[in-house]
Parts: C-alpha cells; sequence; structure tokens
C-alpha cells in the first residue's frame, strides 16, 4: 500500500512531496518525489488526557468517532469507571478497547478512591496498582489527584509512585493552583506532568520546575485561552488533550480542533504538532507511528495545515476513516454496573437550619469554563423551618445521594446554574459518581433523582410534570449507542435545561464536577460540603 502528497515531517520540520509505502502494519519506505496531489500526510492527534467514560460512550463507539476528527491514539485514564466498580472496571476498558481501531492506551488509577471524603464503589490499593503496572497493556500511573497525600508523604501514595518508578512508566500529575515549594515538593516526588493549570503563570512556575503542562480544552475546563502561549515558548514541553469530553461537543471535533485554534492563534505550525502529535508520544513511549521508516503505519490525510479538515485516518496500516465513505458498524456492548439505592423521599432533602442563631451558610459558586469554584457565604431563604431554593438570587439547593449504599444524602447550596424551574441530576459525578442534583423544589429534585435510580444510572431532567432520561447503564457512566444517537439525546436533554433558565454552556458538565473534592474551593460530597483549600469538612 501507498499514499502520495505533501509529507508533513515534524521531527524534522519540513514538508515536501513524497511517497509513503507501508506493508501490513508498518511503514517500509518513505521517499522524496515530485506528484500531483494537493493533500498533506501528516501523523495523528494524540489525546494526552482523556477519560474515555465522560463521553459517555464505551471505547467502541469512542474510537468511531474520534479517528474521523484525525485522533489516531488517546492517553487514556479509567479512572472514572475504576471508582464505580474496581479492577472489573478496568478490565472492561481494556477489554472493549481492544474491538477498536484506535490506539487507546491506559493508565494503571492512582487514586480510587479519590479521597477518604467520600463513598466510591471500590478501593484500589498500592497493591493493585503494583498489579496493573506490571502489565503491558497500562502505560503509566493516572493522575495522582491526591496532592495532600503526596506533599505529607502519605505511604500509600508513595508505594503507588515507587511502583511505577521501579517498572520505569511515568507518572501523571493533578495539581490544580499549586505553586511554589509546594509544587516543587510535589513535582520532586517524581510526577511529571499536569492537565490542571488555569493561569499561564502557575504552568510556566511549573514548566520551569520540569513538569510537562498539558493544555486542557474540554467540554467543561478550558485553558486554551490562558495557557496557549506556552506551545511557542515551551514547545518541547507542551502537550493538548481533552480531559472530559462530552458527546454533543465531541460530534464536532477533538484535538484537530484545538490544534486549528492554536494555527489561528499565530503558533508556528510545527511547534503545535509537535505538541498535538509528537510529544504524547514520546513522553509515554507508547507504539504509536510519527511517520518514520519502521514505524507503525498511522497516520492522516488532511485537505489544508489550518483547519485540519480530515480526509482519511490510518492506523497500524488500516483505513479506519474516510471522508464521506464510513459506515457505522454496530456492536453489541456487555453493561457492568454498581447499584445499591433505593428511591428516595422528598423529605430526605429537607435542610433544618443549624441552629436559631446562624444566619449565613457556605454556598459554591460554579464557575463558567472552570472546573475550581468559588465559596460565598449567604443568608438563605427559610420555608417550614427547611432551608430552600431562591430562584431570585439564583442560589438553589444541590445534593449528593449515595449511589452504593442507603445513607441520608448531603444537601447544600450553588449559585449560577440559574434554573427558574424544575431539576436535573447525574451519575456522571466527578469522582466517585454519586447521584448529583440541582434543583428549585425538593420534590423536582426527588423526582429527578428517582429516575436514576430507577435507570441505574444516566442523566435527567424535570421541569412542568414532565421528565427526560438519558440512559446510561453501563456504570452509571456510559450509554451502548453510538456518538450520534447519544450526542442528540444529550443535546435535547440540554436544551431543556436551558429552557429552565440555566445559562452554563454545559450544565451536565459543570454539575458532574461539584463533587470533585481535590479541586478548590468547594465542593459537596455524599458525606457533606468539603472545603478544598483546607482539605477538611466545612
Amino acid at each position: 500500500m501507498e499514499v502520495r502528497g505533501n509529507i508533513v515531517d515534524v521531527i524534522n520540520r519540513r514538508i515536501y512531496k513524497g511517497k509513503i509505502k507501508y506493508e501490513g502494519p508498518k511503514i517500509i519506505n518513505i521517499t522524496e518525489q515530485e506528484n500531483n496531489e494537493d493533500v498533506f500526510i501528516m501523523p495523528g492527534f494524540v489525546d494526552a488526557h482523556i477519560h474515555v467514560e465522560s463521553s459517555m460512550l464505551t471505547p467502541y463507539y469512542f474510537a468511531q468517532e474520534a479517528v474521523k476528527h484525525g485522533t489516531v491514539a488517546t492517553i487514556s485514564d479509567p479512572h472514572e469507571i475504576a471508582n464505580v466498580n474496581g479492577m472489573q472496571g478496568v478490565e472492561y476498558m481494556l477489554e472493549n478497547a481492544k474491538t477498536s481501531a484506535l490506539k487507546i492506551h491506559f493508565g494503571a488509577p492512582s487514586c480510587v478512591p479519590a479521597t477518604s471524603f467520600e463513598t466510591a464503589g471500590a478501593i484500589l490499593d498500592a497493591d493493585a496498582v503494583q498489579a496493573l503496572l506490571q502489565r503491558p497493556d497500562i502505560w503509566y500511573l493516572s493522575e495522582m489527584m491526591n496532592y495532600p497525600g503526596v506533599l505529607y508523604n502519605d505511604a500509600e501514595v508513595m508505594a503507588k509512585i515507587k511502583h511505577a518508578h521501579k517498572i520505569g512508566k511515568p507518572v501523571d500529575g493533578h495539581a490544580p493552583g499549586l505553586r511554589g515549594e509546594q509544587a516543587a515538593k510535589y513535582i520532586a516526588a517524581g510526577i511529571t506532568t499536569d492537565h490542571e493549570c488555569f493561569t499561564l503563570d502557575e504552568a510556566i512556575d511549573k514548566l520551569k520546575l520540569q513538569m510537562k503542562v498539558l493544555i486542557r480544552e474540554g467540554s467543561a475546563a478550558k485553558n486554551f485561552e490562558a495557557l496557549h502561549p506556552v506551545i511557542s515558548s515551551y514547545t518541547d514541553m507542551v502537550m493538548l488533550c481533552s480531559d472530559d469530553k462530552h458527546p454533543d461537543d465531541f460530534l464536532l471535533g477533538h484535538i484537530n480542533k484545538v490544534a486549528a485554534r492554536a494555527i489561528a492563534s499565530g503558533h508556528k505550525l510545527f511547534d503545535v504538532l509537535q505538541c498535538a502529535c509528537v510529544n504524547p508520544v514520546l513522553h509515554y513511549n507508547v507504539p504509536v507511528g510519527l511517520l518514520r521508516t519502521g514505524d507503525a503505519a498511522d497516520f492522516i490525510v488532511v485537505s489544508d495545515l489550518k483547519n485540519f479538515d480530515v480526509i482519511q485516518t490510518v492506523i497500524n496500516g488500516n483505513v479506519v476513516y474516510k471522508k464521506n465513505e464510513t459506515q457505522l458498524v454496530k456492536a453489541q456492548q456487555s453493561i457492568i454496573n454498581n447499584f445499591d439505592t433505593t428511591y428516595k423521599s422528598i423529605t430526605d432533602f429537607v435542610m433544618e437550619p443549624y441552629s436559631d442563631t446562624q444566619k449565613k451558610y457556605y454556598c459554591i459558586e460554579a464557575l463558567e469554563g472552570q472546573l475550581i469554584t468559588n465559596k460565598l457565604l449567604f443568608e438563605p431563604t427559610v420555608y417550614y423551618n427547611n432551608l430552600v431554593s431562591n430562584t431570585a438570587t439564583d442560589i438553589l439547593k444541590i445534593v449528593v445521594v449515595n449511589r452504593y449504599s442507603n445513607t441520608k444524602p448531603a444537601v447544600a447550596f450553588i449559585k449560577n446554574f440559574g434554573l427558574k424551574e424544575g431539576a436535573i441530576a447525574s451519575t456522571v459525578a466527578h469522582d466517585s459518581h454519586n447521584i448529583i442534583a440541582v434543583g428549585v423544589s425538593d420534590d423536582d429534585i426527588t423526582k429527578a433523582v428517582n429516575l436514576l435510580i430507577e435507570c441505574r444510572g444516566g442523566i435527567s431532567v424535570v421541569a412542568n410534570k414532565k421528565a427526560e432520561v438519558l440512559p446510561l447503564p453501563i456504570a452509571g457512566l456510559m450509554s451502548v449507542d453510538d456518538c450520534a444517537t447519544v450526542g442528540k439525546q444529550y443535546v435535547f436533554i440540554d436544551s431543556k435545561v436551558k429552557e429552565m433558565g440555566c445559562t452554563l454552556r454545559a450544565p451536565y458538565m459543570t454539575l458532574s464536577f461539584m463533587a470533585l473534592l481535590v479541586i478548590p474551593s468547594l465542593k459537596l460530597s455524599d458525606k457533606g460540603l468539603f472545603d478544598g483549600e483546607k482539605f477538611e469538612f466545612c
């Protein structure tokens, strides 16, 4: 087999007319020669950090969408399903990914559960992590979210890092806002990357300490605008990632769109492609081709080098996508789950005043395009000895329900969802994936939560006595359908939420991070309101 066109040699930073000959999965020859083709042949895009589960798709259907956007490989953390199903969940992802054409490189989840301040469905201790790291199909230790554990030399945390170092596999980081001496200590533990930087100064500080920075542009957290200057100033130390990508957003593009945006922002082509295609392959030492003789025949054919309109995607010598010719191949997707809680009543979500004297309470302030939140103080509205939502001030009740056992739900308040009626709920709630809901009344919240208990996971919306559900039967995280089907359902439900007054661009993605305790400032677990800066309950 052969392909001709303008060969984009990112390693040597040149473009030339040529021919690539490949047999089976390998490139056997690259020849510089004149031809009349006006297309460009280049290495494929690599997402340097993504949780496949957050697309609400199985690896099989995730791959079918990713290759359309020129993605040939991902560095993927199965952390989400591991928090629900433990080792069974990791095995599920590995086995399902084998049925896909995409090169999905999984890591060993380092934080299951993410903290001791929440209820997860499983525990992966240092011995379990070591067993995973010894496998050839596990490529790295996934993001070390427990940065306090690193800073205070927690024995279990340090053992996991030590296992990765001994085997020679890299360790991913997760340290939002960590600066100065604390950042230096975290990095000195042998943690090599961070995808949580949200200011340019923070990114540069970490780069100067030799930590590689992943610029994240996902469905909720969007850090490209703040961080993109480092593409040109620290090219060898930067990668691009999504982290979390919801299905409607995924239909529109992947790393190709971030690369196009970087070009439009004035960055040089080879700097962008170094970050988008080459650096992840070298850092994680994964078997992905970079257009060299002897490499795996992994490449894409694009019509231009500005928008990266993908004509063809080739992985291991197989054409896995060809524009206007791809047919979706449906496949049966097996189901695993972990769900053991009963229907809730309105009284479960009553929040009585703490005392007659306390006038102000803490409130989470959600921020558009960010995973971090602010911590506010407010005077609640009290109705018959129950603290209730107030749509006039946009301070609504938020709840987290333990999905793994019957316990009392945690109740608090949140600002900036903007709902004027109804409620929304989801079992995509990082990182333990309990049920999280926001609503204007206890009745609506109860209905939205019970819809998810009935179908054992998904996202729901309730308003005007009407209800909609997108079922996610696989661990309460993933659908059995393809991206187009799931994306259409998601868009429909998302539009209903916005009709109810929500002003957030991605309400369900934002909601999913309101239980993520390891990102400051204020979050809610099934055990209560949590201060992420002090790392303790309020």
